[in-house]
């Protein structure tokens, strides 16, 4: 069969640098750090201390009190990230069959917040079983989608995703795939992550992923930098709303960019160590630039998963270079990570809206906090340091990996009729 176009249509962010998709975007090109001293909770006996939260974020400019009391904050973030795209889009229940919009949210851990304050409140008891009754459903990571939906009307396929830091960009996967093969018209997809709490932050400290340089937070995350020593804990949601091609003409939508490929595979390596020679992420890229019947050479910009890690980085540089050869010297590599830190299940979604954006403003956002070159990595490498770079981008690339070797990758390209 044909498989249809599908474009993106909207945009939603909420971001540790910005709260809607324009101060997102700006703050990637000022280079804005989103690091600083948690306030979410004290954080001072934490071998990391600090993170990228989002900042002047209240759920209750945006939702009614006693409906925000009943939803985890990942999913009021989501919501008002829905609320963003779905407003961005123009859509309406008079311009779209609401039937065929359908709603793919991803998030790696869900709602830990909930469940970490229902377990402290039951143990602080005297044994009785006391839970909030929405104790369930504010937890579990499915119930964003649902909220979506619910909150916007679209009776549409409805499920949520999870490959740990994958997750959103396989949301945007399974919706891209459900459009072309002509499941639905719309379908609003993305992901949502806010573990910024005791057990997130221990969790992670424990596995000595993150950090530890509370001395200087906002320069904590430095991908590529010789001394890089672990990944900024961020939380964020991200929507962008993908669209059959000739629903959206017929509708007179605005059109960012077309949705060219994607990919999927494993490490089958280790739960959390990235293949050393870069392997599934090697396979991963060559199967979405199959899948977009592209080649190495139509690729301009790499937005890597770059977390600041010591084994990640250089696994994925090793991937690049045996995928695009010479051509990797010519390209854009950065990692917006440096700015927004990791924001774990909705990475995916927030590093492909950066693509997005990139594909149609012609800009590549920088990767800030480089202070000594790594002699690991090719010194031919155009990292995009410091600065943005004005330059033609016709196709973008976003790669994803998660904790259990899951490999997700996404391109996007400048839309033409």
């Amino acid at each position: 069969m044909e498989l249809k176009r599908v474009v993106v249509t909207g945009i939603g962010s909420l971001t540790p640098i910005g709260n809607n998709p324009s101060d997102y975007w700006n703050g990637l090109l000022q280079g804005k750090p989103g690091a600083d001293f948690i306030t979410l909770f004290d954080a001072t006996k934490f071998k990391t201390r600090f993170a990228c939260e989002l900042k002047n974020f209240d759920p209750l400019q945006f939702l009614d009190r006693k409906e925000a009391r009943k939803l985890d904050r990942f999913t009021q973030t989501a919501l008002i990230a829905s609320d963003q795209a779905v407003h961005d889009a123009g859509i309406s229940k008079t311009n779209v069959n609401t039937d065929r919009v359908g709603v793919i949210f991803a998030s790696g851990i869900g709602g830990l917040i909930t469940f970490q304050e229902e377990v402290i409140n039951f143990a602080k008891g005297d044994g009785t079983p006391r839970f909030n009754p929405f104790f369930i459903p504010k937890m579990i990571l499915d119930i964003a989608a649902g909220h979506i939906s619910m909150r916007h009307g679209f009776r549409g396929p409805n499920f949520a995703v999870v490959s740990a830091c994958a997750s959103s960009t396989n949301a945007l996967m399974e919706a891209f795939n459900m459009i072309r093969l002509g499941m639905a018209d719309i379908i609003l997809s993305g992901g949502a992550e806010s573990v910024i709490s005791e057990a997130g932050v221990g969790g992670f400290n424990a596995m000595k992923a993150l950090s530890e340089r509370n001395d200087d937070p906002a320069s904590a995350s430095r991908p590529y930098d010789k001394d890089r020593d672990g990944f900024v804990m961020g939380e964020a949601a991200g929507v962008l709303i993908l669209e059959e091609l000739e629903h959206a003409k017929a509708r007179g939508a605005k059109i960012y960019c077309e949705v060219a490929g994607c990919g999927a595979t494993a490490d089958a390596h280790h739960i959390t160590a990235p293949h050393p020679e870069g392997l599934g992420a090697k396979n991963v890229m060559n199967a979405a630039l199959k899948d977009a019947g592209m080649v190495a050479a139509d690729i301009d910009y790499i937005n890597t998963h770059g977390t600041s890690t010591p084994l990640g980085d250089i696994s994925e540089v090793k991937a690049i270079m045996d995928v695009f050869g010479e051509h990797a010297f010519k390209l854009n590599i950065s990692s917006t990570k440096s700015m927004t830190g990791h924001c774990l299940g909705a990475a995916g979604v927030v590093e492909a809206t950066a693509c997005v954006m990139s594909v149609a403003n012609d800009i590549v956002p920088p990767t800030i906090n480089h202070f000594t070159d790594d002699p690991d990595l090719d010194p031919r490498l155009n990292f995009t340091f410091h600065k943005p770079q004005q330059r033609k981008v016709d196709a973008a690339l976003s790669n994803t990996f998660g904790f259990g070797g899951h490999n997700a990758c996404v391109i996007v390209k400048k839309y033409r009729a």
